[in-house]
């Protein structure tokens, strides 16, 4: 059974950084996409960024490409979502995803990722 957990959420005034983890367990295969999507309140889900475990390409979302950096420690694996410059719209929860497609390609939405986390909030205050 895959398990996904992500830690590191909180609160935090804007300009400031945060460091999220993800850590995923139970899955057989080498190849695998990992992901952070965040929901705000009365919004959908949006995608902020992805890496693949195989050749680590890296992909962002508009909204914190410059700000955020997506890394990974395939040994743990783990996922790491460094948050620079904080922005009061960047709270949200935020939720960690994995694929189970055998591939390390990622794809922008959601509805690739099979196993997901419970999410983490996280607040910025202006």
């Amino acid at each position: 059974q895959v398990q996904v957990a992500e830690s590191g959420g909180g609160s935090v005034q804007a300009g400031g950084s945060l460091r999220l983890s993800c850590a995923a367990s139970g899955y057989s295969y080498a190849s695998y996409c990992m992901a952070w999507f965040r929901q705000a309140p009365g919004k959908e889900r949006e995608p902020v960024a992805r890496i693949g475990n195989t050749d680590g390409a890296t992909d962002y979302g508009d909204s914190v490409r410059g700000r955020f950096t997506i890394s990974q420690d395939n040994a743990k694996r783990t996922v790491y979502l460094q948050m620079n410059k904080l922005k009061p719209e960047d709270t949200g929860v935020y939720f960690c995803g994995q694929t189970g497609h055998l591939t390390s390609w990622c794809r922008r939405s959601s509805a690739w990722f099979d196993f997901w986390g419970q999410g983490g909030q996280v607040t910025v205050t202006s």
